[in-house]
């Protein structure tokens, strides 16, 4: 654009100067009806300019579009939720909001949403995709430097839209596996009685699974090692036993039109959940 602009101004002031009536005459200047010449060559220009334009934007294209209709099994399954992501590995291990990647491989990313349409987008590392209901989308993913690049939704979808936020957390390899294994484990391996009896009495266990291997209702997140993230709801507050609470007590509170129910509990059984929730690590 500023190319564009330098040639137009220094034609304009040119003709300016060089055309310019000096004071010598008041009579008009020579009129000029047509020029073959000078119509092939604006005419021929611009043509190749956008030929070449182009043939680079295809190039690009076949580059960043990952084939839409993959013959081959995704590296990663990114699901969209109101207001929430969901991550699929091919090893069955299913987390929210923070997506673990390994660096420097290029991952074929299978994008699709449970409700309305979405937008996942992580500026640093890849192309906007839309997640449609109904159907399978699919984009190229990939980090060269470890780190945690920022995502998001970035197609309005409801209330909570501005919150429906994710990080992509990029690892070397030996970190990636460690993680992923740490992952597939059991939550738990010696459960308290009378919290989880709370956990499926008050009906948490149809909306979340705390199974690490399990998919998810799509109505709540897994809640499998909850304990070690860092965030809750999609990184609206940090995950501390308060907010935790708060969730327990007053969902509509914690997060404005999520679809957490507002379930009664005593004191007793917020605390004995609060408690079990806290030992999902």
């Amino acid at each position: 654009m500023a190319v564009v602009f330098l040639v137009v101004l220094a034609g304009v002031v040119y003709s300016v100067v060089r055309f310019r009536s000096r004071g010598q005459t008041t009579a008009e200047p020579r009129q000029i009806f047509g020029s073959p010449k000078l119509e092939v060559l604006w005419t021929v220009l611009p043509v190749l300019i956008v030929t070449g334009l182009f043939i680079v934007t295809v190039r690009a294209m076949v580059l960043i579009d990952a084939p839409q209709d993959a013959v081959h099994p995704p590296d990663l399954v990114v699901i969209a939720h109101q207001w929430w992501w969901e991550a699929r590995y091919p090893n069955g291990v299913v987390v929210p909001w923070d997506i673990h990647i390994r660096t420097s491989r290029r991952l074929l990313v299978r994008v699709e949403s449970a409700d309305v349409i979405h937008d996942f987008w992580v500026p640093q590392l890849a192309r906007k995709m839309d997640a449609v209901p109904g159907r399978q989308s699919f984009i190229w993913l990939q980090a060269d430097t470890p780190g945690i690049y920022t995502g998001t939704c970035s197609e309005f979808c409801g209330a909570q839209h501005s919150w429906m936020r994710f990080r992509v957390i990029a690892q070397p390899q030996a970190s990636f596996e460690t993680w992923l294994d740490n992952e597939a484990r059991t939550t738990i391996d010696d459960v308290p009685a009378p919290p989880e009896r709370f956990f499926r009495e008050k009906g948490c266990a149809t909306c979340h699974t705390v199974v690490a291997r399990q998919p998810s209702s799509g109505k709540g997140p897994s809640l499998a090692h909850l304990a070690s993230r860092e965030t809750l709801g999609g990184g609206i507050s940090r995950n501390t036993p308060d907010n935790l609470m708060l969730w327990l007590t007053d969902p509509q509170l914690a997060k404005p039109g999520n679809r957490m129910p507002n379930t009664p509990l005593t004191v007793e059984e917020r605390r004995a959940l609060l408690m079990y929730l806290e030992s999902l690590r």
